[in-house]
């Protein structure tokens, strides 16, 4: 089977410190420390994200989500190695179910990007994930449950497979009768844009499941002419476009930023969905924005943006039977 270009892009990406500020011309004091948290959470970083990437400069918004430091290693009160609580979830085939009527498959847990604040860079993928079993353990749990509607591939990034296994799993779905939706959560139209080809969208849109992707991005600088057009792609084959945001001290943890960024998501067919504060895993406390200027951006964000491109301001906790919502209208003002 011939490499497509995407998987080469994929195993090119930069997976060493000193590659990558080599390629950004950063100062060489950033190696030493980044080469030690490196070695808690490995790096990786593809051709297509690191271009936008301003060379030479350390605080560069895109950097700082993929940069290894030394704050990595600080053990801070509160975070630990399941943040959501995952691990109670998890049922037979590496399935998560949480929230009545969907359930989430852990698909792989393989990235095209390492994001430093990743929630699972913890989880015990080779343990429990639903490839391990060929999806047939998933795929009995979804048959045997007719109140999910909804299957949610996630990783990893499940995208990071490759289209014959994603198109085997989606024909499997499709056969579940109480099953509605496809919903795909993925990185990849971001990071590595190439990936959105005309394989993926066969599968995709190829089964009478509705397609839904949540997309993650979380600073317009992501958001170039390649990932437009990757964006496009998918909504010309009526894939319902989201956003899902983190929000991150030194990253968009400014209101000017979350509105150029709502407003390019919407300009290129993407609904701005949830607004995230970091799941406190642990070796991520140095991206924490805490509650009350979480709130005080939100009623910035509200000043100069239509309701239909106000994210939801959320937090993820263990055992809730959703996404906790943050009340930013009444919470203290700073």
């Amino acid at each position: 089977m011939s490499t497509a270009p995407w998987q080469r892009e994929w195993q090119n990406a930069i997976r060493h410190p000193a590659s990558l500020l080599k390629r950004l011309g950063l100062d060489a004091s950033l190696l030493e420390p980044a080469t030690r948290a490196d070695r808690l959470f490995e790096l990786r970083v593809p051709e297509a994200y690191l271009q936008r990437i301003e060379p030479g400069n350390r605080h560069d918004p895109l950097l700082r989500q993929v940069l290894p430091v030394d704050a990595e290693s600080a053990d801070s009160a509160g975070f630990g190695d399941d943040p959501v609580g995952d691990h109670a979830s998890l049922a037979n085939g590496g399935v998560i179910h949480k929230y009545r009527g969907r359930a989430l498959l852990i698909t792989t847990g393989a990235c095209a990007i390492n994001c430093r604040y990743c929630f699972r860079r913890h989880f015990p993928y080779a343990d429990a994930n639903a490839s391990s079993g060929q999806w047939a353990g998933a795929i009995d749990y979804l048959r045997a449950d007719p109140s999910i509607s909804e299957a949610i591939l996630s990783g990893g990034d499940p995208l990071s497979l490759n289209d014959r296994r994603l198109g085997a799993l989606s024909e499997a779905l499709a056969s579940i009768p109480h099953l509605r939706r496809l919903r795909v959560h993925s990185r990849m139209p971001v990071v590595l844009p190439s990936r959105i080809d005309g394989a993926l969208l066969e599968w995709l849109t190829g089964t009478r499941l509705t397609p839904v992707m949540v997309i993650h991005a979380n600073h317009p600088n992501e958001l170039d002419g390649r990932v437009a057009d990757a964006l496009q792609r998918l909504t010309a084959r009526g894939v319902r476009l989201y956003n899902q945001a983190v929000l991150l001290r030194g990253v968009n943890d400014d209101a000017a930023t979350l509105e150029a960024l709502g407003e390019r998501l919407f300009e290129l067919g993407v609904q701005p969905y949830y607004l995230h504060l970091l799941d406190r895993v642990r070796g991520a406390a140095h991206f924490e924005v805490d509650d009350a200027t979480a709130a005080a951006l939100m009623r910035a964000l509200a000043a100069v943006t239509p309701g239909y491109m106000l994210p939801r301001l959320v937090r993820e906790v263990a055992g809730e039977p959703w996404k906790v919502p943050i009340d930013w209208t009444r919470h203290a003002p700073m």
